[in-house]
């Protein structure tokens, strides 16, 4: 893995690529170079690259994989004190870190807020991305309940203003539980993880601690931008590039996962279903890959 910085108005971007120049049998030459088709994954709120780790590990033999640190979250630094995110801002960082790395146009997988800036790359930029696969987008204005949701934001936020980032955490969790169960915003996938306890090493540590100061850029500055983000159906379908809308099959009931359903009627097509809920791209890392190698692979994948 190779751990890069990206300065960006605004911020440092902290990326890791996997994968890199790669031919197929694992050999490289200076005489012919090639890169594997390029795959970004885009993180959601609260947690950071290393959510993905799993899952980019077992598609780095046929992509140049990307993962990244959003704006002030985690080891990437905002230059100036936390203000409300603009998603414009994250959607042109994705584009910056894809124009830095090269060998595109790339296919893109985002989960939850990445979902968002994954569809408003496509909008934004479609010449760099290929295809994009937008795993439960909170997009929460498409709802026929949407005043509800922007009732349930203020609720939360007034909750983190009082008490915290884990009572607010806890409240949005309760609020939008579905009837398969609980919903935390954006939990990294490890939370998820079942089996014996065991004793977190240090590099688990800090990765939580940093999960725990994102709550804190989430809840003030990111919530109510990303929930309110529309969805630009015009240019996505003039965009030339292939949107899938995932749902999870664990997550039925719960806004995101009915936002996915509604994006893609909206888009013209219908929402595929994948194993897990929010964070199945973490508990179920190896369906994930499976799944999304099926999908890029007619595209020179």
């Amino acid at each position: 893995m190779d751990v890069r910085t990206l300065k960006v108005p605004g911020a440092t971007l902290h990326y890791e690529v996997r994968g890199t120049g790669q031919l197929p049998g694992g050999g490289t030459t200076p005489h012919a170079p090639r890169k594997n088709p390029v795959l970004l994954l885009i993180c959601g709120s609260i947690y950071d690259a290393a959510g993905y780790a799993e899952l980019a590990g077992l598609l780095a033999d046929r992509y140049t994989v990307v993962t990244y640190d959003r704006r002030g979250n985690s080891r990437s630094p905002l230059d100036g004190v936390p203000e409300p995110q603009r998603v414009e801002d994250h959607v042109d960082d994705a584009s910056r870190i894809l124009r830095e790395v090269g060998g595109g146009p790339a296919h893109v997988f985002g989960n939850s807020a990445g979902a968002i800036i994954a569809l408003g790359l496509a909008a934004r930029h479609p010449e760099q991305v290929r295809t994009v696969v937008a795993h439960e987008p909170p997009l929460f204005t498409l709802l026929p309940d949407a005043q509800h949701w922007r009732s349930v934001v203020h609720e939360v936020k007034d909750v983190y203003a009082e008490s915290g980032s884990a009572a607010a955490m806890a409240r949005f969790g309760a609020l939008t539980s579905g009837p398969e169960g609980d919903a935390a915003p954006d939990a990294a996938p490890q939370e998820a993880e079942a089996g014996p306890p065991q004793e977190p090493d240090a590099e688990t540590l800090e990765m939580f601690a940093r999960f725990q100061k994102n709550a804190d850029v989430f809840f003030p500055y990111e919530l109510s931008p990303f929930v309110r983000a529309p969805l630009d159906e015009a240019a996505l379908r003039s965009s030339g590039v292939r949107i899938v809308l995932v749902a999870g099959e664990a997550s039925a009931g719960q806004p995101a996962h009915r936002a996915a359903h509604v994006a893609a009627d909206r888009l013209g097509t219908k929402a595929e279903t994948w194993p897990g809920d929010h964070g199945g791209f973490g508990t179920e890392a190896a369906a994930f890959a499976t799944r999304l190698n099926a999908l890029f692979a007619p595209a020179g994948g």
